[in-house]
């Protein structure tokens, strides 16, 4: 018969030799088989392939390199390390560097259509920039708290104070301002339309001005709780018919009757009033009466 030639395993023939083939060709083919095995196992050496077939077989259909293969070669499970997968340990932790700040973690994205970091089951929208606004931040939470206001511009308790968001105002709600030094203040002045009843509300000023075109009946309303303090100044201008003025009958005047309004076209008469029992009794004083005109 003759005798095969082969270089590899997969070129030896399941049926030779065969068997009414000569003694000595099969001594031929024991040396053929000797070879290839030599010629394909370089390097096992005297070391026993102690792997089974269906060890061998997990590598079966791989396709990378040995290399990334050795991306696997952990020194600790759980630990993160160069070039190495992330594992988590026997109790599910996983650490990023061995010595903490020596490793960084980027999270390619943070958004709900591609997905990203979860913290507890929520996804983290904020982004580095939003994060890093509490890098150094030295207080705790519930200082940060303070920042929870639940109407910007108006006072709570444990919060900051704002201003509203549009014109700047801060309204302390009737909240106690514990030793201020004023300076360079003003009063808020508004002009009230004459009417033949004028309601004067104490949380739109603290200074009216009523230029008047007909006998007027005032009201007053609004003023700050019973213990607190509670003035404003309204500043009437007569006109030529000498209109009248009918005041509250809360209004206690000093010398116990109301003064005179002034006669006469652009006579300017100035009133302050103040309670301390939320208007039950308004303390009225006439401040200046007959006032000139600025020239």
């Amino acid at each position: 018969m003759t005798v095969e030639t082969a270089t590899s395993i997969s070129m030896l023939s399941a049926t030779l030799p065969l068997a009414t083939g000569p003694i000595s060709e099969g001594d031929d083919h024991l040396r053929l088989i000797k070879s290839v095995l030599q010629t394909q196992f370089t390097s096992l050496g005297t070391s026993a392939v102690t792997a089974t077939a269906t060890e061998l077989n997990l590598i079966d259909g791989y396709t990378g390199t040995t290399a990334e293969l050795n991306y696997l070669d952990l020194t600790t499970l759980g630990t993160s390390e160069d070039s190495k997968v992330v594992t988590q340990d026997a109790s599910g932790d996983i650490v990023i560097g061995s010595t903490a700040g020596d490793q960084t973690m980027d999270i390619a994205c943070h958004d709900l259509v591609d997905g990203g970091l979860k913290l507890a089951g929520t996804l983290v929208t904020a982004s580095a920039t939003e994060l890093n606004l509490i890098d150094g931040y030295t207080g705790t939470t519930a200082e940060l708290n303070y920042n929870d206001v639940t109407t910007l511009g108006t006072v709570e308790a444990s919060k900051a104070v704002t201003a509203a968001s549009t014109t700047a105002t801060v309204n302390f709600a009737d909240k106690i301002l514990q030793r201020p030094e004023i300076k360079d203040y003003s009063e808020t002045k508004i002009g009230v339309a004459a009417a033949a009843t004028v309601d004067l509300d104490m949380t739109s000023a603290n200074v009216f001005t009523v230029t008047a075109d007909q006998d007027t009946t005032f009201t007053f309303s609004n003023p700050s709780p019973t213990g607190r303090s509670c003035a404003f100044t309204l500043i009437w201008t007569q006109d030529s018919s000498d209109r009248t003025i009918t005041w509250p009958t809360e209004v206690d005047w000093a010398g116990g009757s109301a003064p005179d309004v002034t006669s006469g076209s652009g006579k300017i008469d100035v009133y302050t009033f103040f309670t301390i029992d939320e208007g039950t009794i308004w303390y009225g004083f006439q401040a200046g009466a007959d006032m000139l005109t600025p020239s």
